[in-house]
């Protein structure tokens, strides 16, 4: 290729399949700038990031209404492939980091001095999981999770002067470094005997190996997975590598632990599926169906941990800290479904491509009611200046939309019929119901489940305990919000409900977006 076709090929891939990441980019290039010249005094900071998010935000629904049904490209040499599933991912991180700045304004952190630096770090993590959603190379599978991680440690660790916000930082950032250094060693391992990290022709590569699963490539090659597969549950915190997320949720502010609990999942779940679907080759269903029934234990380790640790929570951000554990948990149950049926003779193309649209659909009635939770953490912090339960008391009482908008998205975390959450829950148990056909544990992680569901209430209901039936205590400030965040807490209490009265079009949208990824498998 000549640098002139080079040259074009790069400006095709900039403006037609990178142009939502290109305008983050510029966006924080820009917020550097604003700092460098002491601009960001007379526009603020807030204010470039929301543009800059709005508008890749409109060039990702561009994307959706020029796609043609099936199409799968990569670019940048392959590096990076670009698909429905890709777009779907992009407009769901514009969307959720629009929340996220609207949140950020109407409560009040970061304030107008650190504002700059804040926005940069938010809008450097997003593009880092806008990568990890359209890795199509284990280098880039590496840069994306690692450009979205090291941001997030300095935002945990934001406000300064604050022990438990220092304190939880450091332990994120220790807990990530050695997550990396196992995957990196896992990329290593995979990379060595397979001779490429192009994730297009990793199945076919391994399939060449031969000698089934006891032969030494293949076993190398599991092992690699699993080290990699070991770095995404870092970015997932399923158990066991999940206890950097409580000390982070507890000393971060509550809008960035609002970002943590949503935005990370989404893109480590978008690279999880394009990293299992990269192994899958014509002689390679057998070790795929270990790894994905290996999936569903961790998926009853993880809902069943964070559940019953969630109980004897007192801090609300680290009692929902365990609850997005537990919610992570049933997420992977629907990729352990997706992988047994995906690698399966008996599965239908229908049925593999239900089971991988039920996550996307889950994580996108996630983001309205986990949002909102935290949301409303952030705006009675701002009132009592305190995050636990005690803060809680009698706000439901109190003639507010604080009140309201908690119930909504706490009975959308339980699967309440009517919300977001229960047409979640349903997909994914009717997917694992379905993997179940294939291999008999499924109906184990089916049956825990739903106990986990049973579980959740307890620590659920206490929440609505303290705001409905318990005395606001003596000396605590009532909880009463102006006009904008009353608006903001309604729009994301509607759309809780409406994602589970109406949910066919989401789940119209989530199921293109899966078949989209399925059919560009070796693409």
């Amino acid at each position: 290729m000549s640098i002139d076709q080079l040259l074009n090929t790069t400006g095709r891939d900039l403006s037609v399949y990178f142009n939502a990441e290109l305008v983050l980019s510029a966006t924080v290039v820009l917020l550097l700038l604003f700092r460098l010249f002491s601009i960001d005094r007379f526009v603020p900071g807030s204010f470039v990031a929301l543009v800059g998010a709005l508008v890749a935000g409109g060039f990702s629904v561009q994307q959706v209404i020029n796609i043609e049904d099936g199409t799968s490209v990569v670019f940048f040499a392959g590096m990076l492939k670009h698909d429905l599933f890709t777009v779907y991912f992009r407009i769901f991180l514009c969307l959720f980091l629009i929340l996220t700045i609207a949140l950020t304004v109407l409560t009040g952190i970061p304030d107008s001095e650190d504002s700059p630096d804040f926005y940069t770090l938010l809008l450097g993590s997003t593009i880092g999981m806008m990568m990890m959603a359209s890795a199509n190379h284990l280098l880039m599978l590496f840069l994306g999770v690692e450009m979205a991680s090291v941001p997030s440690y300095v935002m945990v660790g934001f406000l300064k002067g604050r022990k438990e916000s220092s304190e939880a930082a450091l332990k994120y950032v220790v807990y990530g470094a050695g997550a990396a250094g196992v995957m990196l060693y896992g990329i290593s391992l995979i990379m060595g005997v397979l001779g490429t990290g192009d994730m297009a022709i990793l199945g076919s590569q391994l399939s060449a190996l031969g000698g089934g699963l006891g032969s030494p490539g293949v076993m190398t090659v599991a092992l690699g997975a699993l080290l990699v597969l070991a770095g995404l549950a870092f970015k997932l915190s399923l158990v066991p590598f999940h206890f950097w997320a409580p000390d982070a949720f507890e000393g971060a502010p509550a809008e960035v632990a609002g970002f943590l609990s949503v935005a990370s999942k989404a893109g480590a779940f978008a690279l999880l599926v394009r990293f299992l679907l990269s192994l899958t080759g014509a002689e390679t269903a057998e070790l795929m169906t270990w790894f994905g029934l290996g999936l569903g234990l961790i998926g009853i380790l993880t809902a069943t941990y964070g559940n019953l640790t969630a109980y004897g929570q007192t801090n609300v951000k680290r009692l929902f800290a365990y609850s997005t554990i537990a919610h992570a948990g049933y997420m992977v149950m629907a990729v352990s479904a997706f992988v047994v049926l995906q690698n399966s003779d008996t599965a239908t193309a229908d049925d593999v491509s239900n089971s991988l649209s039920s996550l996307l659909f889950y994580l996108a009635a996630y983001l309205f009611m986990n949002l909102g939770a935290f949301a409303v953490v952030a705006m009675v912090r701002n009132h009592t200046f305190r995050e636990d339960l005690t803060s809680l008391k009698g706000v439901g009482t109190q003639g507010n939309w604080v009140g309201i908008c908690m119930a909504i998205c706490v009975a959308s975390l339980i699967g309440i019929p009517g919300t977001g959450g229960f047409f979640g829950k349903l997909v994914v148990f009717a997917s694992v119901y379905k993997a179940a056909e294939v291999s008999s544990f499924m109906y184990v992680v089916l049956a825990f489940a739903g106990a986990n569901t049973v579980f959740s209430l307890f620590y659920y209901v206490k929440i609505l305990k303290a705001m409905y039936l318990e005395e606001r205590e003596p000396g605590i400030q009532p909880v009463q919000v102006p006009t904008a965040e009353r608006l903001y807490l309604a729009l994301l209490g509607v759309m809780v409900i409406i994602t589970g009265i109406l949910p066919n079009q989401l789940a119209v949208i989530a199921k293109d977006a899966g078949q989209s990824i399925l059919a560009g498998i070796g693409g």
